[in-house]
């Protein structure tokens, strides 16, 4: 599922709220996710998961294409644990 696709989902379910809300409501909830992200802070949605920041160490890598040794730089990455009930429902429980 993308973006408009969720949109659009959630404005059939609400008929009451205009589309233009609906769009805004889950661009800020999107905005407040990586927002929180970006300071370093995790992000708990019960039931659904956790996204969180991991840190990666700088190490030693190599270029496939030559396999010349290159440095890559220390980097946070986006990490996302399912909750139990997701895990649950994907499982067929």
């Amino acid at each position: 599922m993308i973006r408009s696709e969720l949109i659009q989902k959630v404005a059939e379910e609400n008929p009451h709220l205009f589309q233009r809300d609906v769009e805004r409501i889950v661009n800020t909830i999107f905005e407040e996710i990586v927002g929180a992200l970006a300071r370093g802070d995790r992000v708990e949605l019960r039931g659904f998961g956790a996204f969180s920041v991991k840190r990666r160490d700088s190490r030693q890598g190599r270029n496939p294409r030559t396999g010349a040794s290159v440095d890559v730089d220390e980097k946070h990455v986006p990490f996302f644990k399912t909750g139990k009930l997701l895990r649950d429902r994907l499982n067929g429980g």
